[in-house]
Parts: C-alpha cells; structure tokens; sequence
C-alpha cells in the first residue's frame, strides 16, 4: 500500500482541492490540507495502473459506471478532477517512474461488464439506419426513466428563467412560449418542428397559438409518446406527429415557420449544408427559422476529453460548432439572421435541476435502467452543467428567415417578443 499511496501522492501533488482516497484494502489517503469535499473508493489495483499509464479522466469515468469506483460527498466537486488530469504534465522520469511502480502493483481479474449497444429497428421514411441507431442509443432508454427528472411536459431541452429561484416546471413553460413569440406564430399558420421529442412544442404551440403543428423524430419511444399526448390534449386536428428523418421530407414550399430545437446536434458537422438546405427548401418564402442548439467554443469538434466522453456514452455521431460558423453555414444556405441569442446561463441552471432530481429519484432509477446507466447520465448531466458554467460550452438561439423580395415582416422592435397580456 505504501506504494499506492506514493504513486497517489505524486500525481495529485498539485490540486487544489482536498479529497480522500479509500483503497481496495481499507487503506485512506488523504490529499491536500482541508476536510476532504469527497471520496474516492477505489475497489481493485487496475484502476489505480490505468490511472497512471495513461491519465485518462475517461477510463475513470467508465470505471465509476462499472463500479470500480464510488464516489461519497461532493458529486460536482469529484467531476473536476477530470481537469486536473486532463491538464496534468509529469516530466519524462517521473512518467517512467510512476509507470514502473504502476506495473508493479498486484493484479486483479476483472469480469468482462456488457455495454450498451445502440439497437433499433428499421423506421418507415428513414433512409439511414445510422441515425436511427444513434438516436435510439439516446432517446431509447425508457420514457419513464426521462419522466422521472424533466418537467411534467418532457421538455428535453434548455429552459428560460425569469430568475435563479424559478422552478422547473414554469422556465420550460417560458421557454415554450418564448419561442412562439419568437417565431410570431399566427392562427392557422404552419409550423414544422424538427425534433421533436415528447411533443410538447407542438402541443403548446396549436393550444395557445392556434396553430397547425407537424412534428417528427426518429425515436419511436418519443413517437408513441407524442402522439398519445396529442390524443389526451385533443389536438389531432391540429398536431400531427411522424416517424421520419428531416432529409426524407418533401422538399416543398410548405411551412409558415421551422423549429429545431436541440435537435442540430446530431446531425454532424458534414451534414450541415444539406440541413439548412432542406429547412429553407420547406418553407415558404418569408417563413421564419429558430435554431436552437448546443454550440462549442473551438470549431469543428476537434477530438478531447469531451467529445470522446460524449461520442461514446451519450451521442454517438453528435458534433458541435462554434456559434460562428453555425451562423455562416445558415447564411450560405440563403438564410437571412435576424436574432441571436445565447442562453449560457439558462442550461446552466436546467442542468443542475435535471441532476438534483435524477439524484433525488436514484432507486427508481436504477429499477428502471440499471446502475451503470444511472451513472452514467449522473456524470453526464453534472459535467455537462460544469461546461456551461465554465463556458467551454454554449448554447443559442438563432432566428433567421427564408429571404424575399423586400422587407422583412418582422415587426422594427422586438418589443413584443417581451410583452406579455
């Protein structure tokens, strides 16, 4: 043990924060001066070797979903050690060093956990199986298991607060009918949402707006929901939902206004052109475009920490850009950009609500999806909301409309997107 504890002590020489290791054989070190803000139960030697060899935060990351490792106390403050690993430079002796001393600790076999596969079956008006499967990978995991820490509404996506104390429930109701104001939705008109999700968009938009409402997504368990949702609201002559992929829509001038929302995320940053291609191609001219995503703050999903964490426990085939270039893509497809909003702080704050209670509902959880699934949208959710917070991470709202000849119909102020009756 002793020489754990050494190898543990060099390579948190430097954090700053104070945290205690509990080892495989009841042994404690503590790092750093202060009360320990966590611990770390390290349950076998393996996990300490990979540690070394490569100080990969993921590869603890994976440990903590099969259980390797426990984490007690400060959740967020644990999850900050991934920046101090990321960061971490050793000089070469002292890598070899610690790499000797690595080897040389016992060996423990470990029995080989199952991963989860993304499966899904083929849908009717989709033509790529991929994006099926990823999509499935992410929205698939059960309705009830989403049910347990989003809204009332399932709105799976960035809220809008009125203040830091507002609830869940009414920011996601802001949000819905922000966006609304947003796209200056009118009786009658036609409203297409990519994306979307459990239907609480297009519901919210055909009963307060009085519009016609299309929806589609490519996960069937959000299909089913959606669609008995517009059933029990009665508003299936107004709301409309369908299993299909945005590139399989009719390319025909058809729709009054374009939602996407939190939806451009997985369409890959080589698939751009041809999803704003196919967005202006719907609309009719004048009609009016919100995108609402995640962007990053370097472009073209260079690979990291991040992005592989992301890629393969969370969204595979999910890609962001800088704000930027998502802006400069919407131009060269003939969109004309009229508002941009960031709402940083906003998914901020959704995230550490949809944490707390994911946490709060933990054994109904586990029930539902597993131990390891549990944790690995624990870790997911709270880094996530690191990223936000620090900024490496942001989120807009991008209204553009489908150019015509002359002016715009907008109104000269956006006054009315604020004033409320």
């Amino acid at each position: 043990m002793s020489l754990a504890h050494r190898i543990l002590r060099r390579l948190f020489r430097d954090y700053r924060e104070a945290f205690a290791i509990h080892l495989w054989n009841g042994s404690v070190l503590h790092i750093g001066d202060t009360s320990p803000a966590f611990t770390l139960g390290v349950l076998h030697p393996n996990v300490l070797r990979h540690l070394v060899l490569f100080r990969d935060p993921i590869r603890l990351a994976e440990a903590y979903f099969d259980g390797d490792v426990e984490v007690m106390g400060d959740f967020n403050a644990a999850v900050r050690l991934r920046y101090y690993l990321e960061n971490l430079k050793l000089p070469a002796h002292e890598k070899l060093l610690l790499a000797f001393h690595a080897l040389a600790l016992g060996y423990q076999k470990v029995k080989p956990r199952p991963r989860q596969q993304a499966v899904a079956k083929k849908l009717p008006n989709v033509t790529n199986q991929n994006d099926i499967e990823s999509i499935a990978f992410h929205y698939d995991v059960s309705n009830e298991f989403y049910r347990l820490w989003l809204d009332e509404r399932m709105v799976y996506s960035c809220a809008y607060f009125e203040t830091p104390e507002q609830d869940l429930e009414n920011a996601q109701c802001n949000k819905l009918d922000y966006i609304c104001r947003k796209l200056r939705l009118q009786a009658n008109e036609t409203l297409l949402d990519i994306g979307c999700g459990w239907g609480a968009l297009v519901c919210w938009a055909a009963r307060h707006y009085g519009v016609k409402a299309h929806g589609i997504t490519l996960s069937r368990n959000q299909y089913e929901y959606a669609c008995a949702e517009v059933k029990r609201q009665q508003l299936e002559g107004q709301v409309t939902i369908e299993l299909r992929d945005y590139r399989d829509l009719p390319l025909v001038e058809t729709y009054d206004k374009v939602s996407s929302i939190g939806m451009f995320e997985h369409v890959g940053l080589k698939n751009l052109a041809g999803y704003f291609s196919t967005v202006h191609q719907v609309l009719k001219p004048g009609g009016l475009f919100l995108n609402h995503g995640i962007t990053s703050d370097t472009p073209d999903w260079n690979r990291g920490v991040s992005t592989q964490f992301i890629n393969r426990h969370v969204f595979p085939d999910g890609e962001l850009d800088t704000v930027s270039n998502i802006q400069r893509r919407m131009e060269e497809a003939d969109f004309e950009i009229f508002d941009v909003e960031g709402l940083r702080p906003h998914y901020a704050l959704t995230l550490r609500h949809w944490v707390n209670r994911l946490e709060e509902k933990r054994e109904e959880a586990v029930r539902l999806v597993g131990e390891r699934t549990y944790r690995v949208w624990r870790l997911y959710m709270t880094g996530c909301a690191l990223q936000f917070e620090q900024g490496a991470t942001g989120i807009y709202q991008i209204l553009a409309e489908r150019k015509k000849n002359g002016l715009p119909s907008l109104p000269l102020t956006r006054r009315d997107i604020y004033a409320i009756d």
